[in-house]
């Protein structure tokens, strides 16, 4: 299936929220996404309405969505730029220039069609692309028992990284980060 992989648009919010939510209701959304679905859902629009804009502007966190002909949203993939010395965002603060993948999310019926190998490519082209700042390596975090992610981050690039952390409310679990360096 042909995916047109684009940027979110602010007005677009609605359809942002509803493909968010069905995100945090797969059922890896615990150990994958740093909210719950109770709590999404609960949000008010203007929150939605705000965080559409926000990374509809793309200068500090940008969001691809994968859209098949029919004009369904089957993919979505956010880009977040984190510089050094500012507080962070995901995991821990950034030693350099970087950005950082999060809210990976593909349609279990469009698994296996290549849209998260395309949504990667183009998280991956705008990171590269920024001028200021200019970005040494874009990394993510995953955790240990989402072996599905883990797979499709190797297969964009991504190499493991001395860097682990334990899970917020589960200390035993571990996080672990995977980097693509910039060439």
């Amino acid at each position: 299936m042909d995916y047109v992989i684009r940027p979110v648009r602010a007005e677009e919010w609605a359809r942002a929220r509803e493909l968010r939510l069905a995100a945090l209701q797969d059922p890896l959304a615990s150990i994958a996404f740093l909210e719950t679905y109770e709590d999404a859902v609960a949000r008010p629009d203007s929150f939605w309405q705000e965080r559409t804009a926000s990374v509809a502007a793309g200068r500090e966190v940008i969001q691809f969505i994968g859209e098949a002909p029919d004009g369904s949203w089957d993919g979505t993939v956010s880009v977040l730029v984190e510089r050094p010395g500012a507080e962070a965002r995901v995991g821990k603060p950034a030693a350099v220039e970087q950005t950082h993948v999060v809210g990976v999310f593909v349609r279990p019926e469009a698994r296996g069609s290549g849209l998260a190998d395309a949504l990667f490519r183009a998280a991956l082209e705008w990171s590269w692309a920024l001028e200021s700042p200019r970005v040494e390596r874009v990394l993510l975090i995953f955790h240990t028992d989402n072996v599905r992610a883990e797979a499709m981050y190797r297969r964009a690039g991504f190499v493991p990284s001395a860097d682990t952390s334990p899970v917020p409310g589960d200390e035993m679990a571990r996080e672990y980060e995977v980097r693509r360096e910039a060439v």
